[in-house]
């Protein structure tokens, strides 16, 4: 069982007809949330971004096929309107109400809709499996599959569920996440954990660049299994959320490849991230990816723009599956190529058929690391995008 509901204190309940969904989850307790970087943000989180300093919440609620985005005042009229629905149906304020939209930008929401079932699901909140995975089914859009994560701790459970599958990018991408513990812990605390834990996850993942206008990350301590360990929460915070981002670029829109960056030898744990989130976000290395092509020239052209300074001639590349690892270059030397080393070509280009490939990048500065995560980029993604609102 992956289930938010195995948090002590968590009730979900969820629908989705056609591209319609809603999910409503009640939890009660201090929380924090952390939102996108874009300028321009939904009309919910807007809302939220003043609402949250409050630094409580008593449930939350999710619609899927629009974002409420550029919308203006209706949209902000109509994302305070789901505060007060939710609100009605959880029996609380709607100012302790989480809310959040994902879809299409630049349309107007259908409230109706969303009071209609809100209304038909309230009853239904439950704390068993079903109930989470209906919440986690119901805010999925051009997702394939739910995401869910959990990390069990003697004492206290922190559990989670995400949606996103394109327009994902550095700063958070199209994905929502609403993640819970029944460990006790201060707002200010949530929110410290938080920050560090979404840097080092969700901030990590590239499936195509795009950053979108709706990201936003709740997180609410139930706080019924008392103080805990503050340092082994915040080790299970980031457990759960690494599993969900990358079950985010595992799912990226036409992936057939899960891609992992890893960066090594830097100056800083940011130079770090700054070099694997350019190489697993360049279109040149996702599309070799796809073309189960070795070209590691790509991969270092990435890394040469991402901004910190290195010696190219001091680098180490390899790649691997998990099992087997072949080594591009090294220390400057080149070690497959098709005149000096075919064998090595070669086997890394089979290693390449499989569906996840793991890309290791020493920079040979530091010591310092960081690691990325993204997938390939194909023509079913752009068939998806291409089509996104017809």
């Amino acid at each position: 069982m992956k289930s938010i509901c195995e948090v002590e204190g968590v009730e979900a309940a969820g629908i989705k007809e056609g591209k319609f969904g809603l999910a409503l989850i009640k939890a009660s307790g201090n929380a924090a949330a952390v939102f996108t970087k874009n300028l321009v943000i939904a009309e919910p989180v807007r809302l939220m971004q003043k609402m949250m300093e409050a630094g409580r919440l008593d449930g939350i609620i999710v619609n899927s096929g629009n974002a409420n985005v550029f919308t203006g005042e209706q949209g902000y009229r109509d994302a305070e309107r789901m505060a007060a629905i939710a609100a009605e149906a959880l029996g609380t304020k709607p100012e302790f109400i989480g809310v959040a939209s994902t879809g299409v930008i630049g349309r107007y929401l259908h409230i109706d809709i969303i009071e209609d079932q809100c209304r038909r699901i309230k009853d239904t909140l439950a704390s068993d499996e079903k109930a989470g995975d209906d919440a986690a089914g119901a805010i999925m859009t051009t997702d394939l599959y739910p995401k869910r994560a959990i990390a069990r701790r003697e004492g206290f459970t922190v559990a989670g569920i995400t949606k996103g599958s394109g327009m994902i990018a550095p700063n958070m991408g199209t994905m929502l996440a609403f993640i819970y513990t029944d460990a006790a812990i201060s707002s200010t605390n949530l929110k410290k954990a938080l920050l560090i834990a979404t840097e080092r996850s969700f901030n990590r993942v590239v499936v195509d660049g795009d950053t979108s206008t709706n990201d936003c990350v709740f997180l609410t301590a139930t706080g019924l299994k008392g103080t805990q360990d503050y340092d082994e929460f915040c080790s299970a915070l980031e457990e759960v959320c690494i599993s969900l981002a990358k079950q985010i670029a595992e799912d990226g829109e036409g992936a057939t490849k899960f891609v992992e960056v890893s960066v090594t030898g830097a100056k800083s744990e940011e130079d770090a991230a700054a070099v694997a989130k350019t190489i697993v976000g360049s279109p040149l290395v996702k599309t070799a990816i796809y073309g189960e092509d070795p070209n590691w020239g790509r991969i270092i052209a990435a890394a040469g723009r991402a901004g910190p300074d290195f010696d190219p001639m001091n680098t180490s590349i390899s790649i691997g599956d998990g099992e087997k690892t072949v080594i591009l270059e090294e220390k400057g030397v080149i070690k497959a190529d098709d005149k000096i080393n075919p064998a090595a070509l070669a086997a890394a280009k089979e290693l390449m058929k499989g569906k996840k490939l793991r890309i290791e990048f020493d920079l040979g500065t530091g010591n310092y690391n960081a690691t990325a995560w993204g997938c390939d980029l194909t023509e079913k993604y752009v068939e998806i995008n291409g089509k996104y609102t017809t």
